[in-house]
């Protein structure tokens, strides 16, 4: 499958960030298309909706050329997580409490620290 090629001068981080922000921005967009797929049953809904999800993954493959696994994947849920809390509060009137909006906090910060963390298997105090 062909990779989409960018720039040798692109620092790896500005890459992996782009990877991220664009998986969440599809993974999301395909998400909606296959909600209203369900509640519409219109073949341009599915083939809009398996277009993307195709997209998806070809990006997901392409940005493995230049970052890590594990941070692109990461990066891309954290995203995908704090995108789906903020539809939820602004477009559907969702309102956390505050042991709601701690629980998100932490878990970012968690995950924050999976990604800038040690190294995996790196010997404890290395960091």
């Amino acid at each position: 499958m062909p990779t989409f090629p960018l720039p040798d001068r692109w620092p790896t981080a500005a890459v992996a960030v782009l990877a991220m922000v664009l998986l969440a921005a599809l993974d999301l967009v395909g998400a909606l298309l296959a909600r209203a797929w369900m509640q519409q049953r219109t073949p341009g809904l599915f083939l809009a909706g398996a277009g993307v999800f195709a997209l998806l993954f070809w990006v997901y493959g392409s940005s493995l050329r230049y970052a890590e696994l594990a941070t692109v994947t990461f990066g891309w849920i954290v995203l995908l997580q704090v995108a789906l809390v903020l539809i939820d509060r602004f477009r559907n009137g969702l309102d956390l409490g505050l042991g709601k909006w701690t629980a998100v906090v932490l878990v970012l910060a968690l995950e924050g620290y999976l990604l800038m963390g040690p190294p995996y298997g790196s010997p404890p105090g290395a960091g």
